[in-house]
């Protein structure tokens, strides 16, 4: 019983992590597009802050692109020391 009860914590934790790591590249996404458009790193984390709390953002420019990494180091559960990142770019517009 024991064993059964360790599998399915672990398919529980493997579950959230698989739905963290959505909302980081959606994060990164909704950053990236942000910044391109023009708005401020401010207005983009706080994007990054409303879909996932504790997440910090690096943003950096590479050419005509705005890129936008997105990371969080505070996973709840049995994945707690689990650092997850996700990368996004966008196209700056009228640059």
């Amino acid at each position: 019983m024991p064993a059964v009860v360790l599998v399915l914590a672990c398919c529980l934790g493997a579950v959230q992590v698989v739905g963290v790591q959505v909302r980081l590249t959606d994060a990164a996404a909704s950053a990236a597009r942000a910044l391109a458009r023009g708005d401020t790193e401010a207005r983009a984390a706080g994007l990054v802050l409303q879909s996932v709390p504790g997440a910090s953002l690096v943003s950096e420019r590479r050419g005509d692109f705005v890129c936008a990494r997105v990371a969080t180091h505070s996973l709840p559960g049995i994945f707690a020391g689990l650092n997850l990142e996700a990368h996004s770019c966008a196209l700056a517009g009228g640059q």
